[in-house]
């Protein structure tokens, strides 16, 4: 087997769109953020990032709160339209985390980057995320659903607030 060949084969798990699976059942030249984020952390869900949210009612704990290993789920937008998630590595505050996250930079993992809850009623339903081009935060919030907990079967189930 040629080494890219090779390469290729063992990079194809990571390599989608953030929708999901390339289309035609090829495979893409990039990392993406749901095959990454599922790798990361476990979490078993499939499909445009912004539907883990809804996928993942009862079978994982949903809620506002961060932690290592979670799974930040952002909305749909005209910016993120298949949305997108990223994974905790830590909790800095109430109000700051880093992440690990592909794509978030077109076709690059970055890992610890910051993201800060600009939310009014610090519920983590707005955020603004580390722009590695610019070495600061983005100037854009997006919005969020919350964090999924890898782990069994839900044992706390809260929506995020402003749906």
């Amino acid at each position: 087997m040629r080494p890219w060949t090779l390469l290729a084969w063992l990079a194809a798990p990571l390599l989608a769109a953030c929708g999901g699976a390339p289309r035609g059942g090829g495979v893409s030249n990039a990392v993406e953020c749901v095959p990454y984020a599922r790798q990361v952390s476990g979490i078993q869900l499939y499909g445009n990032a912004y539907t883990w949210w809804d996928q993942a009612s009862g079978r994982y704990s949903r809620g506002p709160d961060p932690a290592p290993g979670a799974v930040l789920v952002f909305r749909q937008s005209g910016r993120l339209p298949y949305g997108h998630v990223s994974v905790v590595r830590s909790v800095r505050s109430g109000r700051e985390i880093t992440v690990t996250q592909a794509n978030w930079v077109h076709h690059r993992i970055a890992e610890d980057e910051p993201v800060v809850d600009v939310s009014p009623g610090n519920d983590w339903s707005a955020v603004r995320v580390w722009w590695a081009p610019s070495h600061a935060l983005g100037a854009s919030a997006y919005a969020t659903y919350g964090f999924i907990v890898p782990g069994g079967a839900a044992g706390r189930d809260l929506v995020a607030a402003n749906p």
